[in-house]
């Protein structure tokens, strides 16, 4: 059965669902709750509002216009539309109609239909005395009417008016006692909801903990164990969140990759050990020693002492800088003076063909630079180079500082390379080691690469007949 991994994030969103769902269910329903008691308070507020401007105006207007009609007809005509009692009358059945469609209870309904049927009751009885009052000896009568039909009815009106106030003000408190059951309900399940939520979250984040903290529980043990250099230990988090169980697997990954490049530095080391142990033994040539200790016989027993003292004062040089007690790095300077140790006792041998030129400036001494790195070019130079020539030549070492770095060319005026020669030598030199003629060049190259870096190196150009240059760049650092 394949196990299934869920993901921190899947983990991460289902407690941010079981947190915000019901919350969101929650606050929606309050709002929606808030919303209908504000929109019932409103309408209760509002319906009293107008119909408390009639319970306090209607009467005593109607009243005073139909006072003034009857009493003085001539003054009729200068009442503005606004206090005519038709106006008056038509504006108010209009509103009551209005609050009457509105109307959420059939005993509101009612009252205003009685409302209603008194305004239209009084609209007749105001519509006879009107008619009455044009006509010459109903002063009286319209008086009488005055009182016992349009005072009567505004005054029942103004009553029933009251009632639908009275009514609607007791609507006010069952609105307070409904907020209050609902209120009290919404708390509940608030209390319900929230207890829920706690719950829920309690679970999945104690889940998402334990997930979280024993996987890295184990990353950190075995990291503890890779940090005291056992690569050999993985951690297994194939059951785990898929970004721990991805993390696992690049850690994974990473530990056997700095595992293999521990264990290459490791053969690296053995092999520049092993290459400078060779390139050290081809230093101290049995036939450069023996060649060297039968001219300084010759010499000797020729009784040119001042030559047996250079030379041997040459070979001592040559073999002290060798040798450095062991020291891997020594200053340009030491460097200079092996390399021309080794000139001057080769220049004995061969004079008629060898000359030589060293221009290293003095500025330069103080830098370290690694043993054994010119010699091997300046052998070559004189081996492969001068001697195959088979007449006179010449070897130039110089030096200078370029861009921080410690750049010498060793050159000379011999045979040179034809360009198929030049391909092969380069081959040998970059990636194989033998007992080839570029044995020397290709330890002088691997140790440069080894000890600086693989932007560092030899470079080589040459020319058939016209000689050979030889390039070395090295990053410049004081002793």
């Amino acid at each position: 059965m394949v196990h299934k991994r869920k993901s921190l994030n899947s983990r991460l969103n289902m407690l941010l669902a079981v947190c915000l769902i019901p919350f969101t269910i929650m606050t929606f329903y309050l709002i929606v709750m808030v919303y209908q008691f504000s929109e019932r308070y409103d309408d209760i507020v509002d319906n009293i509002a107008h119909a408390n401007t009639y319970n306090i105006h209607l009467k005593e207007d109607v009243d005073y216009t139909m006072y003034v009609i009857v009493a003085n007809s001539e003054r009729a005509p200068e009442l503005v539309d606004t206090q005519k009692p038709h106006v008056l009358i038509t504006q108010a059945r209009t509103d009551f109609q209005n609050l009457s469609d509105n109307a959420d209870s059939k005993y509101a309904r009612n009252q205003l239909a009685r409302i209603i049927k008194s305004l239209d009751m009084l609209e007749t009885s105001i519509q006879e005395i009107e008619n009455d009052a044009q006509i010459s000896g109903m002063y009286d009568k319209n008086m009488e009417r005055l009182d016992l039909n349009v005072r009567i009815l505004t005054e029942l009106i103004q009553e029933q008016i009251q009632e639908y106030i009275y009514h609607e003000a007791a609507n006010l408190g069952l609105l307070r006692n409904d907020i209050r059951a609902d209120v009290g309900s919404a708390l509940k399940i608030s209390i319900m909801i929230f207890a829920a939520i706690l719950v829920g979250a309690f679970v999945i984040s104690s889940k998402i903990s334990h997930h979280l903290t024993r996987g890295i529980e184990q990353l950190r043990n075995v990291t503890r164990k890779a940090g005291r250099g056992d690569f050999a230990v993985r951690a297994n988090l194939a059951d785990s969140d898929e970004e721990l169980a991805e993390l696992g697997y690049g850690f994974n990954r990473m530990v056997e990759r700095i595992g293999n490049l521990v264990e290459d530095i490791r053969v690296e080391q053995l092999n520049l050990r092993a290459t400078e142990q060779k390139l050290l033994q081809a230093q101290i040539n049995p036939h450069f020693l023996y060649n060297t200790l039968d001219a300084i016989v010759w010499l000797a027993e020729a009784d040119q002492s001042e030559q047996v003292i250079m030379m041997v004062t040459a070979l001592s040089d040559f073999f002290r800088t060798t040798l450095s007690k062991g020291r891997d790095y020594i200053t340009v300077e030491e460097e200079e003076s092996h390399i021309r140790s080794y000139l001057q006792i080769q220049q004995f041998r061969y004079q008629d063909i060898l000359e030589y030129e060293i221009n290293i400036p003095q500025e330069m001494y103080q830098y370290r630079i690694l043993k054994l790195t010119l010699q091997p070019l300046v052998e070559n130079a004189l081996y492969h180079g001068i001697k195959n020539k088979r007449s006179k030549g010449h070897i130039r070492v110089i030096g200078c500082l370029e861009d921080g770095k410690l750049v010498f060319t060793v050159s000379d005026d011999g045979i040179g390379m034809m360009p198929e020669q030049l391909e092969a030598v380069k081959k040998e030199m970059n990636k194989r080691e033998g007992d080839s003629t570029s044995f020397g060049l290709f330890n002088v190259v691997q140790r440069i690469k080894l000890n600086y870096g693989a932007e560092y190196g030899i470079w080589i150009a040459s020319s058939y007949m016209k000689g050979t240059e030889v390039r070395v760049e090295i990053p410049a650092k004081e002793n």
